[in-house]
């Protein structure tokens, strides 16, 4: 598929927290509109989040979104129209045991919590690091556990860590160097770092859907504000970070836009159109 006349890209790929959603969790009117009119002038359109479907599911509902998804860091392929999950990579449970054992053995005890898999997996947290929520925009409600057992019990999209004396770049780092070779480490978000399955990222997940939608990296911009999208601009052809955007997406980016709450997506969609 080649770039549609008077757009240059064929697919518009975007983050969701702090990228395509404003601080509210809403799109605005104005960036709905530029996401709109590339679409009419061709381009395709496709959210690629760290979100597992869970958390994914009842925004895109709510947007009205009925094309395919990336999800879980890449982990997750969804079809959002039918509400059916189309493949999904899991965790390795005893390769996750063994990379929270080598890091606690080095940096001291850790908070963590898990994303089980499936379309309905639920969110298994350590209490006494993470915040405790009901439901989130129609989600399955956070779980908690007393025994860590309770983490390896059921199939893993993901772990998350967090440590209490660690910044998210500190952890991110040190868990790089210890346990870098045997799982996959993001940080996707403030108070965060992600254990994914190796060689998994945003990129693996978007070549994914992008062969199925006909799209090569070439014709793709994407729009991200955090590190974890770090490997889907490096399979697009062009990256523009959120004006507010973590510094390494920014030093590796193409350009960089206004933040979410400024229409920074509108700013160029319109430009390009």
């Amino acid at each position: 598929m080649s770039g549609p006349t008077g757009f240059p890209f064929g697919l518009v790929a975007t983050d969701l927290d702090g990228t395509l959603l404003c601080s509210d969790g809403t799109v605005s009117p104005r960036t709905r509109k530029a996401i709109r009119a590339a679409r009419e002038a061709g381009a395709l359109h496709i959210v690629v989040t760290g979100r597992g479907v869970p958390w994914t599911r009842p925004v895109l509902d709510a947007l009205g979104y009925t094309g395919l998804a990336v999800c879980g860091q890449g982990a997750q392929l969804y079809d959002a129209g039918e509400h059916r999950l189309l493949t999904s990579v899991t965790l390795d449970r005893e390769i996750a045991r063994r990379a929270v054992t080598a890091l606690e053995s080095e940096l001291g005890p850790m908070w963590v919590a898990a994303s089980r898999d499936g379309i309905d997996g639920a969110v298994i947290v350590d209490p006494a690091g993470f915040t405790v929520e009901p439901a989130r925009d129609g989600a399955l409600p956070t779980l908690t556990y007393t025994d860590r057992a309770e983490l390896w019990a059921e199939p893993l999209a993901k772990l998350y860590l967090r440590h209490p004396g660690l910044g998210d770049d500190e952890l991110a780092g040190a868990a790089h160097e210890l346990v870098g070779g045997s799982v996959g480490i993001v940080m996707a978000g403030p108070g965060t770092v992600e254990l994914l399955p190796l060689g998994l990222s945003k990129a693996t997940g978007l070549s994914m859907a992008g062969r199925r939608l006909g799209v090569r990296g070439e014709e793709t911009i994407a729009f991200g504000d955090m590190p974890n999208d770090i490997p889907m601009f490096g399979w697009s052809a062009h990256g523009v970070a959120m004006g507010d955007a973590h510094p390494e997406l920014r030093a590796v980016a193409d350009e960089v836009t206004s933040g979410c709450d400024e229409d920074g997506i509108a700013e160029v969609l319109e430009r390009l159109l």
